[in-house]
């Protein structure tokens, strides 16, 4: 029996991972000083903190926006202006003469932030070869995860020199990032030229047609709640409790991260092999598990040891989902606003997370707060239970694959009806670099 060579990573994909790594690095950078900076505007502990709930709350509120303009202008153009107005809000805020000034502009962050994260899945989408988009999903999000890392670490040392230094080293950064991404993809993700329905930008009802599609909402707004919510907000607060001190908050992010970078790199390899499905069930079940745990924790080891495994099962479930979310919107076809609609969730988690479970742990208990965090995760399960499988393989896909039609099989809704083409069958291949 002949096996299938594995399919390499195109090099705009390459381009794209080192964009996104410097971004994450960039962002690490301003992370230890932005709440002392804009507490230097004679603002307290509130004042600051909405300086930084203020970028989330623009990246939400302008998510499907995004989308839109992904449709009516292309991935690349998106892109690049979401990078152009990141680096000019954040060279800004080192200039900020006010608090409402500095506010203004991380305002303006968040809209850039969500431009390019919503033109950037698009892009992914359209770049990564169907085998491979588990494997691009997993580079990518590890990427961002080592940036993360590294920036805070970095951004430390420049504080030294200023806190507004690091905002500007960060805007630079993303400004030569931007000319990279401008010359290296001249090729991709234009203006979508005028086309037939069968290349249409496929529409959020039409996703949510898809049970997959449906599921991995569901699966995003856990792993908001969990990972990025939950995690960040409550963990540093709960550690308290046994005698620990940021010192072990510090080292359990650490061991998250380590789990997680990890699970990145082999769940997205694994999705590309035994499917999408087993991955996410396999990392929801295993987040869902380990972060109820963590609540009953009484002493650093297991904490740790926890903290590690909830990072591996984040690690397994986010390659795969993305790289379902890919199959049902297809290669063909842009799909902006259900991108859109797909990071949204993992937002609302992660703003919702922290002040649900936040209010658990002051009025009842932290176990409690993570016992329900973790039974999120758990309640994801049964949807994609329910959900088909969206890997094609090999030999079904020019079978099964509609003229820019999902690539999800001969079931694109997930509803168990045979959809039908539209043209002519596609070719064996799928020409990823157009």
């Amino acid at each position: 029996m002949m096996t299938t060579p594995r399919p390499t990573v195109p090099r705009q994909i390459w381009v794209l991972v080192a964009a996104a790594f410097v971004i994450a690095v960039g962002y690490g950078l301003i992370a230890p000083v932005l709440p002392e900076y804009a507490r230097s505007f004679d603002v307290g502990v509130t004042g600051a903190s909405v300086i930084i709930s203020a970028f989330a709350f623009c990246r939400l509120v302008f998510a499907p926006v995004s989308g839109r303009l992904v449709h009516l202008l292309g991935e690349r153009p998106t892109y690049l202006t979401g990078l152009f107005i990141v680096a000019c809000s954040t060279g800004a805020c080192a200039f900020a003469q006010s608090y409402w000034q500095l506010l203004v502009f991380r305002g303006l962050g968040g809209i850039g932030s969500t431009m390019f994260t919503v033109s950037a899945m698009g892009l992914l989408v359209r770049l990564a070869p169907v085998r491979a988009r588990g494997r691009v999903n997993g580079l990518y999000a590890t990427a961002f995860l080592l940036g993360g890392i590294g920036g805070p670490i970095i951004g430390g040392l420049l504080a030294g020199l200023g806190m507004a230094v690091p905002f500007l080293v960060y805007a630079v950064a993303l400004l030569i990032a931007m000319a990279v991404v401008y010359f290296q993809l001249r090729d991709v993700g234009g203006k979508p030229a005028g086309q037939g329905a069968a290349h249409a930008a496929m529409t959020v009802r039409e996703a949510l047609a898809h049970r997959t599609y449906r599921a991995a909402l569901g699966s995003n707004f856990a792993n908001g709640w969990s990972a990025l919510g939950v995690r960040v907000a409550l963990v540093p607060l709960f550690v308290t409790a046994f005698g620990g001190g940021p010192g072990l908050a510090g080292l359990s992010l650490a061991a998250f991260s380590v789990g997680n970078a990890v699970a990145l790199t082999l769940g997205g390899r694994w999705a590309d092999v035994r499917g999408r499905k087993p991955l996410v069930l396999a990392g929801l079940l295993i987040t869902g598990i380990a972060t109820a745990a963590l609540g009953l924790s009484e002493s650093v080891a297991p904490f740790l040891i926890v903290s590690t495994v909830a990072g591996l099962g984040s690690g397994l479930l986010n390659p795969p989902q993305q790289a379902a979310v890919a199959d049902v919107i297809g290669s063909r076809r842009s799909g902006g606003t259900v991108l859109a609609g797909f990071q949204m969730m993992s937002d609302v988690g992660a703003i919702a997370g922290p002040i649900l479970a936040g209010a658990l742990a002051e009025h009842v208990s932290y176990a409690a707060a993570f016992a329900v965090t973790g039974a999120i995760s758990l309640l994801a399960l049964p949807a994609w239970l329910r959900a088909p499988e969206t890997l094609v393989v090999p030999e079904q896909s020019a079978a099964h694959t509609a003229e820019g039609g999902s690539e999800a099989g001969s079931d694109p809704a997930g509803d168990g009806r045979v959809s039908g083409t539209h043209g002519p069958p596609p070719p064996a291949h799928d020409d990823h670099r157009r």
